[in-house]
């Protein structure tokens, strides 16, 4: 089972019904008994980062979230803002984030005729192999929704590259950590097929 955490900011919904469609068991849960029971945890998020982190440290998710992450090595997917609290902090607010990949997020640049939020289908280019991309098209397209960036630390981190302006770190990955910057359930089949690559991990 997937555990999609709720903690209030999220695309819920559509997650848990894209994980339904490609036909994977997957929940809606911010219990903590059901968290552990679960084989891989996706970090959701639409809105800012410090009220996600807020929402994540006053639900006492933080703890359970670092276990679960960096000791019991479970598989953990962040998509949109859920990405973006998975590195140290963001340009947005002021709170750290999680801190599990060496990256930060910054706001994009005021580039004339260049319009934020970054809104809409984008094509990434294919870095570092990562099993979350197995089987992704070279010129696969996602829907990104987002006025802030990601960008790491280590090359060997990112996955797919994205530009738009400047270039970004559509996807990234740390040993069992992943985080896409695009919405995979809002991506037709290539987010399926994202999807379907983080259920079959082991």
């Amino acid at each position: 089972m997937i555990a999609i955490i709720d903690y209030g900011m999220g695309n819920l919904g559509s997650v848990l019904n894209m994980f339904k469609y490609i036909g994977v068991n997957a929940k809606v849960t911010s219990d903590f008994n059901e968290i552990k029971k679960a084989q891989k945890i996706l970090l959701p998020g639409v809105g800012s980062f410090d009220k996600a982190m807020e929402r994540i440290n006053n639900y006492g998710l933080r703890e359970i979230l670092d276990e679960q992450a960096l000791l019991q090595k479970k598989p953990v997917l962040g998509i949109c803002l859920g990405m973006q609290l998975l590195t140290r902090g963001s340009e947005e607010g002021s709170l750290p984030g999680l801190g599990w990949i060496d990256a930060s997020a910054s706001r994009f640049p005021l580039i004339p005729k260049l319009r934020i939020p970054h809104m809409g289908w984008n094509s990434v280019t294919p870095l570092t192999p990562s099993p979350l991309t197995e089987n992704l098209p070279y010129d696969s397209r996602f829907y990104f929704v987002h006025s802030f960036s990601v960008h790491v630390d280590k090359a060997e981190n990112s996955i797919l590259k994205c530009s738009y302006g400047i270039d970004f770190d559509a996807a990234i990955q740390k040993e069992n950590i992943y985080g896409a910057q695009f919405h995979p359930e809002k991506s037709h089949k290539y987010g399926m097929q994202l999807l379907k690559n983080f259920a079959h991990l082991t």
